[in-house]
């Protein structure tokens, strides 16, 4: 804990010089002269493109991503569309929310940035004939809280849609803060590939509180994660997501405590870094 509060009180040009350090030390130590992680777009790139648009998912793909995560929430009239927060303000500038409007009515909004917003069914037909993608479907349901019934409603169309339009060799996950969508996938359809979420560090309270889901993937946070956890999570079989990168120092500080996929709202800028900088790390 010490070493970690003396870290982030340094300039930042020697935070990112120290982690370079680290990650070349743990490279040659666990990985011989080379490390691999996942890298993937948060919300299709949300700090460097218009997040959850088809026109941010077109643009990142082609410009080499191929791990993302993208958020679903349901309209009034029961469809699924592709939306982060709870209201329209910051990304729409209206009030309201997409809980609150129809299909219809969604579709006639546009970003500040102009772009239209995508329904889930546009998403996953995007990327029906792109293998080897790797795609997070983070479930909207408890803010505000999506009641039992719709709840099932919304976890059967998005894992029959999305299962249904997987292509070859890819990874599709649903994920969630919401444990009740977790327990009734998990229990509904024995095949999904589910991870909980939690807006805290890597500890053993969380790696249980994933087993008694039956959940065997965690996101948790970057800054508040210790490399030991990491290590302690993997020996008792999870697979572990850090979030979130706001920038290449938090995917160097990720890949240092042996993260399996990274989150990166900068995942075009981190590509380049380390094209340019470090080229003995495998993005995978």
């Amino acid at each position: 804990m010490k070493l970690q509060q003396h870290f982030l009180l340094q300039p930042s040009f020697i935070r990112q010089f120290l982690l370079m350090c680290i990650c070349m030390v743990f490279s040659i130590a666990a990985f011989g002269q080379q490390a691999a992680v996942k890298l993937f777009a948060h919300r299709a790139a949300a700090h460097e493109l218009d997040e959850n648009t088809m026109s941010a998912f077109k643009e990142s793909y082609e410009k080499g991503m191929r791990g993302f995560e993208t958020d679903i929430r349901r309209t009034k009239d029961g469809k699924l569309v592709i939306f982060h927060d709870d209201n329209f303000e910051r990304i729409v500038g209206i009030k309201g929310g997409v809980e609150d409007v129809t299909l219809a009515e969604f579709k006639k909004l546009r970003t500040k940035k102009g772009n239209e917003m995508p329904t889930l069914a546009e998403v996953v037909q995007y990327f029906s004939d792109k293998p080897g993608v790797y795609i997070e479907f983070e479930m909207k349901t408890n803010k505000p809280v999506y009641e039992e019934k719709v709840l099932h409603q919304y976890c059967d169309e998005l894992y029959n849609r999305v299962y249904s339009n997987r292509p070859k060799d890819s990874e599709y996950l649903l994920t969630s803060f919401d444990k009740r969508p977790l327990k009734y996938l998990n229990t509904t359809y024995p095949d999904v590939d589910l991870l909980l979420i939690k807006s805290e560090g890597l500890s053993q309270k969380l790696i249980d509180e994933a087993k008694e889901l039956g959940v065997k993937r965690i996101g948790a946070r970057v800054e508040m994660s210790t490399r030991n956890m990491v290590t302690a999570a993997k020996k008792q079989g999870m697979t572990i997501t850090l979030w979130p990168g706001r920038s290449v120092d938090d995917f160097l500080l990720g890949l240092s405590l042996g993260a399996d996929y990274l989150c990166s709202d900068v995942p075009l800028a981190v590509t380049d870094w380390v094209k340019k900088n470090a080229p003995w790390i495998e993005l995978k």
